[in-house]
């Protein structure tokens, strides 16, 4: 019989605390891992595959993320699937929509924007319960001084500095469309710190450990330990300056995604 296939873009939400990053990998629990086993208990098959719009590391969660669904000679009745799909994940991982593509549609090459969020707190230890979902910095931050340094990398820069391991094929230049360091209203839970922050980055993309080591710059600073000009002196071209902290997974989260027209 010839083979039919039918596309279907799923948006999916998870707390990344136990798993071992996205990507499918021997021996490890992994976010792709767990949703392929649904996916194939519910279908009673294994004739489907499934394609991230991007990865995420180990511990770190998604708020938002788009995968594609490549399923064979079958179509699905998304009013149907979509809650018996979600009462047979893991409950750390949630389902949001699913709607119908087509081959056309390429979820890698497709333009979009992506935003990422990293949740931290300064001052004294706070309540173990929020470890999953924000970055706990023990003693002071100048957080108007981290405020004014996350600003400067807004633009197209050379970025190896923030670069994990580049190769010869990594791209080095990027632009950061928004980063910002405000107030966290976003998430809030009744053992959260008094007061917390978000640092927030949107771009179309971003190269492995980015935003951990932006944001470990970003500590740095606020510890006065680096300055401004460390920060604009790393986004020059052919800038040689490293990055020797990368800040924790926990407190990263890819918040949503979005595809342009």
């Amino acid at each position: 019989m010839k083979r039919k296939r039918y596309y279907y873009l799923i948006t999916l939400q998870y707390l990344g605390f136990r798993y071992h990053g996205w990507q499918k990998q021997p021996d490890v629990n992994t976010v792709q891992r767990m949703t392929e086993r649904t996916l194939a208990y519910v279908f009673g098959h294994k004739n489907f595959k499934l394609l991230a719009s991007g990865r995420t590391d180990a511990k770190v969660s998604a708020n938002e993320i788009a995968i594609e669904l490549f399923l064979d000679n079958e179509t699905l009745n998304i009013p149907e699937f979509l809650p018996l799909f979600n009462t047979n994940l893991p409950q750390d991982i949630r389902a949001l929509a699913i709607t119908e593509t087509d081959e056309k549609f390429n979820i890698i090459q497709h333009p979009k924007v992506k935003e990422y969020i990293y949740l931290f707190a300064y001052g004294e230890k706070y309540h173990p319960f929020a470890a999953p979902y924000m970055t706990n910095i023990l003693g002071d931050l100048d957080v108007e001084l981290m405020k004014g340094g996350a600003k400067l990398f807004e633009g197209n820069h050379y970025l190896k500095t923030y670069c994990y391991k580049p190769t010869e094929h990594t791209v080095l230049e990027g632009e950061i469309e928004l980063c910002e360091i405000v107030e966290n209203d976003v998430f809030t839970a009744n053992f959260f710190p008094e007061k917390s922050y978000v640092l927030r980055v949107q771009g179309a993309g971003f190269k492995r450990h980015q935003i951990r080591m932006m944001m470990g710059t970003l500590i740095l600073l606020g510890k006065h330990e680096l300055d401004l000009d460390f920060i604009k002196q790393s986004l020059l071209p052919n800038s040689t300056l490293e990055v020797n902290y990368i800040a924790p997974a926990s407190g990263l989260m890819l918040n949503k995604m979005t595809f342009k027209e």
